[in-house]
C-alpha cells in the first residue's frame, strides 16, 4: 500500500465488465475476518492473501493484489512476494477505538488484473496493559453520625482503557468495624464503588476513619489502583438537599462554543442556618467529562470548557451532587445530547486511476475511487458528480464510485480532459470537496494524411538547371506521434510512356519537388502525375494528390525568315514599276518563331536601304511597300535589309535581305547593275553596255526564263516545307504582326505578283 494524499496513478486499463463482475462478487460475499492482538510488534504476520484467495503465488503477483484502508492509513503492509499480510506498526487499541468494543479496523483487498475486490476487517484484540486509576487520590466523605446502619455512600469511579474484561471488574475497601464495599453498575456500564455503614458510628468514640478503596480489573493477572478515603463522622444534620427534579435532558450543537450555558440545576434544602446552604458539584465525573464541563458551586449553572465534538462522542451523562453545610446531599443526572452539525466536508480515496487512455476504446475504467463523511444523519449522506459536458459517466457501489468513458473518444477533437469530482454531502450548510484530475486520451492511428490541395499546379521555366526545386506538395496529419509522421513519395504515372522517375524527384520528409534535368518547353510543354502520403501508423494510412507540370517558353529560338530565302545561291529579286502608286506592296517578308506567346510575337522594321525613304516595311505583317512616288532619277536597284524581332526579353532578332530591281515597263529585260558603279563611270560606258546587251539579247531573254521559273518554284518549295506556325490565341499587340498565315503571301500580294509575271512574260516575248 503506498502512502502519500493520493495513490500514485498507475497505467492500467480495466474493462467494465470484468469490474461489475468484481463488484457484484463484493457486494454479495461477507467481509473476511482477521484478528490481532493489540501491541504486536509491526511486521507480525496476519494472514496469507493468496492462500485466502485461492490464488497461486504467480497468478498473486501478476493480479496487483493491493491493500486499501480507510482513509489511506498504514496500518497494515502487503508482502507481494509471498502474499502475507503484515502489521506495519504497533497497534493501541486504546489510542484507536477508546471504549469502543470490539476494536474492528475495515480495509480492501483490490486486485487489478482482472479488476476484484473484497470487504475485510481486521479486530484489535484488548489486552490488560492499563490499570484502573482514581482521579482522585483522596476522598473525603462526610457520615452523619445518626446515620442507620445499611446506609450507602457512593464513592467516586476510577477509570480503566481497557474493555471487556480487562476493565474495572469490582472494588474493595480495607478491613475495618464500620463500613464495606458494594460494587455497582450504571447504565453505561461503568462499574463505581458504593461504600455502606455496616455499624453505627459514635463521633465521640472515633470521630475519623482512613479507609484504602481499591480498584481491580478482571485480567490476567489482575491490575489494581487504590485511593484514600478520608470518612469524617458528623454531628446531627436531619435534612438532606433535594433536586427540583433527578433527571435532566438536554441536547446541545456541537459548534457551542466555550462558556456556552448548557443547563442550570437547582436543590433545595429545608434546613436553615449552615445546614441548608447548598453548593453544588460534578460527582463521580470521568476525566472527559471534567474536562468538558464545569458548573457553579453557587448556582448550578454548567457550561463548556472546551469545544465539543459529535463524531468522537455523541452524549454524556453527568452527575451532579448537591450538599449541603452538614451530612447530606443530594443526587441529580444530567443527559447531555450532542447535535452533530455539518462540520466535515466528504473525503475522497483514489484507489485506482488510468491515463492515458486509447481514443478508440469502447467503455473504460478510468478511475476508482471512495468516498466517506465523518458527520452522521443527513449530514453523512453525500452525493457525486462530474460535470455534464463531458463524455464520462458515474457508477456506484455503496461508497465506491466508477468513473469510465460512455463512448469511444476522438483525441483529434480533444486531446486531454480536465475532470473535476464534485463530491457534497447533505448537510446544513452543503460542504463540498472536489477532486480533479486530467485524463489524457492516446493516439489512435485513425486519420490518413490531407494533402493541403487535391491538385497542385507547378511552373518551371524551360532550360532550368538539373536539381531545381521547381515547388512543394504538403500533408498533415491529424494524430500525434508517429503516426502523424508523413512520408512522401511519387506515384506510378499512369502514361506508362512518361519517363516520370528522370523528370522529377520528391524529397520523402518534407514534400520539396525538384526537376531532374533541364527541360524543353519545344519538346515537352507540360506533364502530370500523384504524388502518395504515408503515415507511419500501424497499419499505415495514405492519400493522394495531382501534380501539374507547366513547363514555361524562354526566349531561346530567334525568329527564322522562311521567304525571301536567306541561303540560296541566287538572291530573289523583286520587280518594281517605276510608276508604281506609293504603298505599291513589293513582297512580303515571311518568318516563324519556334517559342510560344510573346515570345513568338514578330515585329518587322525597315533596318537598312540602298535609298532611305523610298520604301517602307509594316510592322504588323511583314509588307513592303513603296513609301512615295518612283522617278527616273531613282536608281533601278536597290537593296533591303529588313529586321524581324520577336517580343522576348531579351529579344531575339534575324534580318532578310531583299534586292528590288525597278524598271520603267515589264518589258524591260532584267539587267543586273553592279552595286557600287559610279555614276559618271555609267554614262562613259553606256555605249558599251548597249552594244553588249544588244549581242546578249537572246542569251538574256533565256537567262530571265529560266531565272524566273527557277523563283517560282523555290517559292513554292519554302511555302510547302515551312507548314503552319503556332500563334498564341487572341488578339496580338498593336506593334506585333499575326502570324497565323504565315508561309504564304496575302491574296492582294499573289494577286500582284501573277500580274507581274504576266506582263513581264508578254514584254518578253514581244521583244
Amino acid at each position: 500500500m503506498e502512502a502519500s494524499g493520493k495513490l500514485i496513478c498507475r497505467q492500467r486499463q480495466v474493462l467494465f465488465s470484468f469490474l461489475l463482475l468484481g463488484l457484484s462478487l463484493a457486494g454479495a460475499a461477507e467481509p473476511r475476518s482477521y484478528s490481532v492482538v493489540e501491541e504486536t510488534e509491526g511486521s507480525s504476520f496476519v494472514t496469507n492473501l493468496a492462500k485466502d484467495l485461492g490464488l497461486e503465488q504467480r497468478e498473486f503477483s501478476r493480479r496487483g493484489v493491493r491493500v486499501v484502508s480507510r482513509g489511506n492509513k498504514l496500518h497494515l503492509q502487503l508482502n507481494q512476494e509471498t502474499g502475507d499480510l503484515l502489521l506495519n506498526e504497533k497497534l493501541d487499541r486504546e489510542d484507536l477505538c477508546g471504549h469502543t468494543e470490539p476494536c474492528v479496523l475495515r480495509f480492501q483487498v483490490l486486485l487489478e488484473s482482472p479488476f476484484e475486490f473484497f470487504q475485510a476487517e481486521l479486530q484489535v484484540i484488548d489486552i490488560n496493559d492499563h490499570s484502573p486509576v482514581f482521579l482522585d487520590k483522596q476522598m473525603l466523605v462526610k457520615v452523619s453520625e445518626s446515620s442507620p446502619p445499611g446506609t450507602a455512600f457512593p464513592l467516586k469511579n476510577a477509570e480503566d482503557l481497557d474493555v471487556g474484561q480487562n476493565n474495572i471488574e469490582n472494588y474493595i475497601i480495607s478491613p475495618n468495624s464500620y463500613f464495606r464495599v458494594l460494587t455497582r453498575k450504571r447504565s453505561d456500564g461503568r462499574k463505581y464503588p458504593q461504600l455502606v455503614l455496616d455499624k453505627a458510628l459514635d463521633r465521640e468514640e472515633e470521630a475519623e476513619l482512613r479507609l484504602t478503596l481499591t480498584a481491580l480489573d478482571g485480567g490476567s493477572p489482575p491490575r489494581s489502583g487504590t485511593a484514600q478515603v478520608y470518612i469524617e463522622v458528623l454531628d446531627v444534620n436531619d435534612n438532606a438537599p433535594e433536586f427540583e427534579q433527578p433527571f435532566y435532558r438536554v441536547q446541545i450543537s456541537e459548534d457551542s462554543p466555550v462558556g456556552f450555558l448548557v443547563v442550570k440545576v437547582s436543590a433545595t434544602d429545608v434546613d436553615i442556618g449552615v445546614n441548608g446552604e447548598i453548593s453544588y458539584s460534578l460527582f463521580q465525573a470521568s476525566e472527559e467529562i471534567g474536562k468538558t464541563f464545569k458548573i457553579n458551586p453557587l448556582t448550578g449553572e454548567i457550561e463548556l470548557k472546551k469545544q465539543l465534538d459529535f463524531e468522537k462522542l455523541q452524549s454524556y451523562e453527568v452527575n451532579i451532587e448537591a450538599r449541603d453545610a452538614g451530612t447530606f446531599s443530594g443526587k441529580c443526572t444530567v443527559l447531555i445530547q450532542v447535535i452533530d452539525v455539518n462540520d466535515h466536508a466528504p473525503e475522497v480515496t483514489m484507489s485506482a486511476f488510468t491515463s492515458p487512455i486509447p481514443e478508440n476504446a469502447p467503455e473504460t475504467v478510468v478511475a476508482l475511487f471512495s468516498v466517506s463523511d465523518l458527520d452522521s444523519g443527513e449530514n453523512g449522506k453525500i452525493s457525486c458528480s462530474i460535470q455534464e459536458d463531458l463524455p464520462f459517466l458515474l457508477k456506484s457501489a455503496e461508497n465506491f464510485y466508477t468513473l469510465l468513458t460512455e463512448r469511444p473518444l476522438d483525441r483529434e477533437s480533444r486531446a486531454e480532459y480536465n475532470i473535476t469530482i464534485t463530491v457534497t454531502d447533505l448537510g446544513t450548510p452543503m460542504l463540498i470537496t472536489q477532486l480533479n484530475m486530467t485524463v489524457l486520451i492516446a493516439d489512435v492511428n485513425d486519420n490518413a494524411p490531407a494533402f493541403t490541395q487535391t491538385s497542385y499546379t507547378l511552373f518551371v521555366r524551360e532550360n532550368n538547371s538539373p536539381a531545381l526545386h521547381i515547388g512543394s506538395v504538403s500533408a498533415t496529419d491529424r494524430d500525434s506521434g508517429t503516426n502523424a509522421q508523413v512520408t512522401y513519395s511519387l506515384l506510378p504515372p499512369q502514361d506508362p510512356h512518361l519517363p516520370l522517375t528522370s523528370l522529377v524527384s520528391i524529397n520523402a520528409d518534407n514534400g520539396h519537388l525538384f526537376a531532374l534535368r533541364s527541360l524543353d518547353y519545344e519538346a515537352l510543354q507540360g506533364f502530370q502525375f500523384r504524388v502518395g502520403a504515408s503515415d507511419h501508423g500501424s497499419p499505415a494510412l495514405s492519400s493522394e494528390a495531382l501534380v501539374r507540370v507547366l513547363v514555361l517558353d524562354a526566349n531561346d529560338n530567334s525568329p527564322f525568315v522562311l521567304y525571301p530565302l536567306q541561303n540560296g545561291s541566287a538572291p530573289c529579286t523583286e520587280l518594281v514599276p517605276r510608276a508604281a502608286e506609293p504603298g505599291y506592296l513589293v513582297t512580303k517578308v515571311v518568318a516563324v518563331d519556334g517559342d510560344s506567346g510573346q515570345n513568338a510575337w514578330l515585329s518587322y522594321q525597315l533596318l537598312k536601304a540602298t535609298e532611305p525613304g523610298l520604301f517602307g516595311v509594316w510592322a504588323h505583317n511583314g509588307e513592303v511597300r513603296t513609301a512615295r512616288l518612283l522617278s527616273e532619277r531613282d536608281a533601278a536597284k536597290h537593296r533591303l535589309v529588313v529586321l524581324v524581332k520577336d517580343n522576348g526579353e531579351p529579344p531575339r532578332s534575324a534580318t532578310a535581305t531583299l534586292q528590288v530591281l525597278l524598271v520603267d515597263g515589264f518589258s524591260q529585260p532584267y539587267l543586273p547593275l553592279p552595286e557600287a558603279a559610279p555614276t559618271q563611270a555609267q554614262a562613259d560606258s553606256l555605249t558599251v553596255y548597249l552594244v553588249v546587251a544588244l549581242a546578249s539579247v537572246s542569251s538574256l531573254f533565256l537567262f530571265s526564263v529560266l531565272l524566273f521559273m527557277a523563283v517560282r518554284l523555290c517559292r513554292r518549295s519554302s511555302a510547302a516545307s515551312v507548314g503552319r506556325c503556332l500563334v498564341p490565341e487572341g488578339p496580338l499587340p498593336g506593334h506585333l504582326v499575326d502570324m497565323s498565315g504565315t508561309g504564304t503571301l496575302s491574296q492582294s500580294y499573289q494577286y500582284e505578283r501573277q500580274g507581274l509575271s504576266h506582263l513581264r512574260w508578254s514584254a518578253v516575248v514581244q521583244s
